[in-house]
């Protein structure tokens, strides 16, 4: 007798013990007996419409498994459903199940690199890259030859160039990144790394837990705000294999604060011959304060400081798809690219078209007008305003202009706004209830919600969705 059976019996039991209880049984005899077969719930019609759509073992198995949800019901206690309710509900878990649940969002919520949206959009180029290599590739043979090539040589020399380092390595992305580096370099060595430094990245994955994977031991020095050059000098023995830094790129410390610089860092590791491994976190290649931004390290700076190797994100400010880039000096990449762990957190044909598609961006010198992350971030306030207030204007009384802040986000410049004009959509109560539908509907549309106002931001709408959010907010009653 299966699991289930059993917890039918036990219910069974527990209802008809100590007599009494004769009506009960007796209705859930009834209940169980209502219940269609499965070659009855076959012949509805609707039933039979998703057959045609769908294979028929799929369909079976979901009848059974809503036919073992209801039995389970009725030995809690519930009565047995109408039969068109049956049919209807295994008609919606069909759907739920066969139609893709990943989809398209507009992002009003003025966040660019909004984590949960998926970071980083891709610039067209980037997108028309991948569409072009989904099918076969020249992704590991060499053409002139005719034999076996390498993934990365359609990466690497883009990357040495934009950053200036011997070598470059992608990989899956920057966690991995890490990881390869550890376990390649330092596996049963120490790592000094500072004690302000040994951060959680998002979502539970923290530094010290990638080194205990990676086989290496962590070394913390310093303390939360202040580290010296001393701390790391005194903390080297004869097992020290690497020195750490891990850039604080979604969190700020501040007031009394001591870092070591890089190339203080990189000058230590020259005089013990040990390698700096700087994990830079979002990836950058711009200067952020051209616009307003605070600082964020960027990859060939710290390739010029002397780092050995330089890991970073490629969706994040890079505006690339997922991946974690690797580049520094050409004896270490290539003990990285030699070790087991390098093939098993590879980057596959599709990403890296897009990625060499969006580093192309950079070359050309077009990343501010072609990458939307960068295209977001550079544009400008009055242009932003314009829209707004032509929005507000087209969808009535109901809407306001704001002045508000979008955000950067997704792991990158801690704290880093950027003004911005909102369109405020007045709640009258219901704010929730509009957010809801917007979210639900197609398209797909966030926004954020402040003080019973649904707040739209132009900022992260992306050219030729204009037109389908203001579709979408005339079908509300926003009145």
């Amino acid at each position: 007798m299966g699991r289930g059976a059993t917890i039918y019996v036990n219910r069974y039991a527990c209802l008809t013990a100590f007599g009494g209880c004769a009506r009960l049984r007796s209705e859930m005899d009834e209940n169980f007996r209502s219940l269609p077969s499965v070659d009855r719930l076959l012949t509805d019609g609707r039933i039979q419409r998703l057959e045609e759509a769908y294979s028929r073992p799929f369909v079976l198995r979901v009848i059974r498994q809503h036919l073992e949800e209801i039995r389970l019901r009725i030995a809690q206690g519930e009565p047995a459903p109408m039969f068109d309710q049956m049919a209807e509900s295994v008609c919606a878990q069909v759907h739920s199940i066969a139609e893709p649940s990943l989809r398209r969002v507009i992002n009003a919520t003025g966040v660019v690199l909004h984590t949960n949206l998926g970071r980083a959009p891709l610039s067209e180029e980037a997108t028309a890259a991948m569409e072009e290599c989904a099918g076969y590739t020249n992704l590991e043979i060499d053409l002139d030859s005719g034999k076996r090539g390498s993934r990365q040589v359609h990466i690497e020399s883009l990357l040495c160039q934009l950053t200036g380092a011997e070598a470059a390595l992608v990989v899956n992305n920057n966690a991995s990144a890490v990881l390869l580096a550890l376990s390649a370099l330092a596996k049963r060595k120490e790592v000094i790394v500072s004690r302000g430094q040994a951060v959680e990245i998002g979502g539970g994955f923290r530094i010290p837990d990638v080194m205990r994977q990676s086989g290496a031991k962590l070394i913390e020095v310093g303390t939360t705000n202040c580290t010296y050059l001393l701390d790391y000098e005194e903390a080297i023995t004869p097992r020290t294999a690497a020195l750490l830094r891990v850039h604080s790129s979604n969190f700020v410390v501040i007031g009394f604060t001591q870092a070591v610089a890089l190339e203080e860092l990189t000058q230590l590791g020259d005089r013990y011959d040990l390698p700096v491994l700087d994990d830079l976190g979002s990836g950058c290649l711009l200067d952020t304060t051209r616009f307003g931004l605070g600082p964020e390290p960027m990859l060939q700076q710290s390739i010029a400081a002397g780092a050995g190797l330089v890991m970073s994100s490629a969706d994040k400010l890079l505006g690339g798809p997922q991946a974690g880039i690797i580049v520094g000096q050409r004896a270490l990449v290539d003990k990285l690219r030699r070790h087991p762990l390098a093939r098993a957190a590879r980057i596959d044909k599709v990403r890296l078209a897009g990625l060499a598609a969006t580093l192309h961006h950079y070359l050309k010198g077009e990343a501010e007008s072609k990458i939307p992350v960068w295209r977001m971030i550079s544009a400008s306030l009055e242009e932003i305003e314009e829209r707004a207030e032509r929005w507000s204007r087209l969808l009535g009384d109901a809407t306001s202009v704001v002045e508000g802040e979008s955000m950067v986000g997704g792991g990158s410049l801690p704290g880093g706004t950027l003004p911005t004009c909102l369109v405020a959509i007045k709640g009258r109560g219901k704010v929730n209830q509009l957010a809801d539908q917007l979210r639900k509907g197609s398209p797909m549309v966030i926004g954020r919600i402040e003080k019973d106002l649904l707040l739209l931001d132009p900022r992260t709408i992306l050219p030729g969705e204009e037109e389908a959010l203001l579709s979408r907010l005339r079908n509300l009653e926003l009145s």
